[in-house]
């Protein structure tokens, strides 16, 4: 299934200023597949080092940090000579050995024309305690299937034209064709294990069963989190979050019997292995948006809509929601959709906009970062309503010149310019950047 970072992968092994790139994201993503069919595609040969099938290669990496010593010893392991202008080395479930991480560095001053990828997951677990090498690594996030990636993958090129293209008017039938396929992916979820069952059987029944099974592998790495995290307390905030999605974050309602100290360190456990993502409160007053955001008001989203289906146990109402289609775009489900494709549009942090004062609490669901502009989104069930928050967001920052309203509503305008109403499923084209964003 083609990948939309097999582009931003292709761009940074024709860059003039290649560093080793490190590949995160959550287990189960495509990490290894993606390296690997890209290396198949565009290099000779790929040389994969799997820390997790090969847990001794790590002593490779004990001895010193030298670069060339490593890099020899590893080609009398692989049995295969490294080509540096033709070949990929990969190290693969890198959060293994630690040393490999601080190598990268040592391969970039010592043997820069190595064409090198690192992945894996938990790595934020693994890089407490080591030298992370700033300065000498890339890096990049991988996150599930977006709904575009989803479309191309089910062969639905025609529909993905569309919502990858500028948001226009649709014919009613078209406009009702491609909200069907946002319903499907509402449950399917972008998880490429899912994706593809659901691609070769059309089988969703069987989808919730992968959905559990992944569920499940992710509670069996919370001994790998910290021995300070309550597993207990772990599962039932991973739970809770994916219940939560839309609402403003409380500590104390994520996990009955367990004090707020307990509860932030196995959120924040689960975001640093990428389960969820805070939404944080932010001003609109300018840019950069994480310069006006408040560390202690915060909403989240799952980090895939099918899973986040799957825990709130819609997959048991999953008939009797597909006779009302248009239900299940109220809500936690269309907001976490919207959220989920912002980030897969390349929009580093999510934010929204809330004001607490005693005569009212407004809420606009996201503030988006398009260019050097502020872009606040409200995700409604209908284009119709007061939509009240979003007008007193405008009237206080008159520096904003446009707001979206998403909604499984056709596209339109407002008199006034600066609101578009905008189906759900542009989602991910009004948050989409155009550069190959890498952290140095």
């Amino acid at each position: 299934m083609e990948r939309d970072i097999h582009k931003k992968l292709l761009e940074w092994k024709n860059s003039t200023i290649r560093k080793p790139l490190m590949i995160k994201g959550a287990r189960q993503v495509g990490k290894t597949y993606s390296v690997m069919e890209f290396g198949e595609t565009h290099y000779k040969k790929v040389h994969q080092v799997n820390f997790e099938k090969n847990p001794k290669w790590k002593e490779v990496f004990e001895t010193d940090l030298d670069a060339e010593r490593i890099l020899g010893e590893l080609e009398v392991l692989l049995n295969s000579r490294i080509n540096f202008e033709e070949d990929l080395l990969f190290f693969d479930e890198i959060q293994n050995c630690p040393n490999a991480i601080m190598s990268l560095r040592y391969f970039y001053e010592q043997l820069p024309e190595v064409h090198l990828i690192a992945a894996g997951s938990l790595l934020e677990f693994a890089l407490k305690n080591i030298s992370f090498p700033v300065g000498r690594v890339q890096t990049l996030e991988m996150l599930p299937m977006s709904f575009p990636e989803f479309l191309k993958a089910s062969g639905k090129e025609k529909i993905y034209d569309i919502v990858t293209s500028p948001p226009e008017k649709l014919s009613p039938v078209i406009h009702q064709t491609i909200l069907e396929e946002v319903f499907n992916y509402f449950f399917v979820g972008g998880m490429p294990e899912a994706v593809r069952h659901y691609i070769e059987t059309g089988r969703i029944s069987e989808i919730f069963e992968i959905h559990s099974d992944l569920i499940y592998t992710y509670t069996q790495d919370f001994s790998k989190y910290s021995p300070a995290v309550n597993r207990d307390c772990l599962y039932m905030v991973l739970i809770s979050a994916g219940k939560s999605v839309g609402s403003q974050i409380k500590y104390s309602r994520l996990a009955e019997g367990f004090s707020n100290p307990t509860i932030k360190s196995a959120f924040t456990a689960l975001a640093n292995a990428r389960l969820v993502r805070k939404v944080k409160a932010a001003s609109p007053a300018g840019l950069p948006l994480e310069a006006g955001a408040n560390e202690k008001i915060f909403k989240s989203v799952f980090l895939d809509i099918g899973l986040m289906a799957h825990i709130n146990g819609l997959n048991n109402s999953y008939l009797e929601i597909k006779h009302n289609i248009n239900s299940v775009f109220n809500g936690a489900m269309a907001e976490q959709f919207a959220g989920q494709e912002f980030l897969a549009a390349g929009q580093k942090n999510l934010y929204y906009w809330s004001r607490q004062s005693k005569s009212s609490n407004a809420e606009v669901d996201y503030l988006l970062q398009c260019e050097n502009d502020i872009c606040p989104v409200e995700v409604k069930n209908s284009a119709y309503g007061r939509l009240k928050s979003l007008h007193l967001l405008l009237e206080l920052y008159p520096n904003i010149k446009k707001a979206y309203v998403l909604s499984h509503a056709e596209y339109g305008k407002a008199e006034y310019g600066k609101v578009e109403f905008t189906p759900l499923y542009y989602a991910n084209y009004i948050a989409s950047t155009s550069k190959f964003e890498s952290h140095t």
